[in-house]
């Protein structure tokens, strides 16, 4: 992209008033958009409003410091491999999954690994879920995250903590070095990361996956932008996997939003008394495909194309050696997989407390328990 193309999107959609809509009218009217600023005003009204035309016969505000910016940003090297693009409507590299949406982004700033765009997305699985999950739902995300990557799938999700992150770093973990492994569409604009915690984790993804924001440079982390975000998230997905949610959140917003757009929606059950189970479960009785295993999805999405798929090393919810070993001991059975409380874990078997602590503390530190708030103790299964 040469400077004054860049100049001429970035005026588009800088351009107070000027959203996708009215920016894909524009467009389909005049053509580029030095086209359509070189329209008079008698023009421009019959495509836009009028309060639209007058806005875009006026520069914004601090452009030429935004153009600057932007085009800095586009020619400074990331790391070896790692390149800067941003993609528009008009290029043969935007992904036709968002062009079959409603509402798909004018352009798209996109950080990641030179050797794949975002057209290598003709079947990918979208895995997102709560901000703060159960350590299940967390292995849960990593081992269906992990497993979807092993068949050459890719994870598209939100960088956001909790599911999303481990959701990513199942990807990472599970896809062959030369394949897409994971791709994360963000609230804010791409010369920062948010959360900051997961910045390693940003790196990771920009070496073997891409990372995605319709937001200009310098955009903070605005509440009103991660929801909106979510429709691109749905929109490069075949299908949209729910780990953990609760009733008002936002990953039923992109499980609606996926639903809207003709995408499957598949949701992971969880325990009847889990407040970030419900969300789930209120996806199942509307119509969500419940879930247990990666082969639930691809009996719905044959995502792995004509190739038969090798097993993954691992399924979801499968327990490892280790745990089956110790599948029959007393305590993890009287623990169930529902939180407990340890009175109520004394009252089911029978142990004296101080027993029982130490058995506790044991399988804590083997990773088979999860210690959560309010003296909780849940199983975890790992995949």
């Amino acid at each position: 992209m040469e400077q004054d193309e860049l100049a001429g999107w970035l005026r588009l959609t800088l351009t107070t008033g000027i959203g996708d809509t009215a920016a894909r009218r524009l467009l389909a009217a005049f053509g580029l958009p030095p086209a359509i600023f070189a329209q008079p005003a008698e023009a421009l009204c019959e495509v836009v409003t009028p309060a639209q035309a007058q806005a875009l016969q006026r520069q914004p505000a601090g452009l030429d410091a935004r153009i600057a910016q932007t085009w800095t940003w586009l020619r400074t090297s990331e790391a070896e491999g790692v390149a800067r693009r941003i993609v528009t409507l008009a290029e043969a590299d935007y992904p036709v999954s968002l062009l079959e949406t409603a509402d798909p982004p004018t352009l798209l700033y996109v950080i990641g690994a030179a050797r794949f765009s975002l057209t290598d997305l003709a079947r990918s699985m979208a895995i997102v879920g709560s901000r703060n999950p159960t350590p299940q739902g967390a292995s849960n995300a990593q081992a269906f995250g992990r497993a979807f990557a092993e068949l050459g799938i890719p994870v598209v999700s939100g960088l956001a903590l909790g599911v999303d992150g481990a959701a990513h770093q199942g990807a990472l973990d599970g896809a062959p070095a030369d394949a897409l492994a994971t791709v994360a569409v963000v609230g804010t604009g791409l010369d920062r990361v948010y959360p900051a915690r997961h910045r390693a984790l940003a790196h990771h993804i920009a070496r073997q996956g891409l990372i995605v924001s319709e937001f200009a440079l310098g955009t903070p982390p605005l509440n009103q932008n991660f929801p909106k975000r979510n429709r691109i998230i749905a929109g490069l997905s075949q299908g949209t996997l729910v780990v953990e949610a609760a009733l008002k959140s936002g990953s039923l917003i992109t499980a609606r939003m996926a639903s809207e757009q003709g995408r499957e929606v598949f949701a992971i059950p969880g325990s009847i008394h889990s407040a970030q189970s419900r969300g789930c479960h209120a996806l199942i009785r509307q119509g969500a495909k419940l879930v247990e295993s990666v082969q639930d999805v691809l009996e719905e999405l044959p995502l792995h194309g004509n190739a038969t798929p090798a097993a993954p090393r691992s399924e979801p919810h499968r327990a490892d050696d280790d745990m089956q070993a110790t599948e029959e001991n007393s305590v993890l059975n009287g623990i169930g997989f529902d939180p407990v409380s340890l009175d109520a874990l004394c009252a089911r078997t029978g142990f004296a407390p101080a027993a029982l602590q130490a058995q506790l503390l044991e399988f804590e530190l083997d990773g088979h328990i999860a210690r959560l708030p309010g003296g909780l103790f849940q199983r975890v299964v790992r995949g």
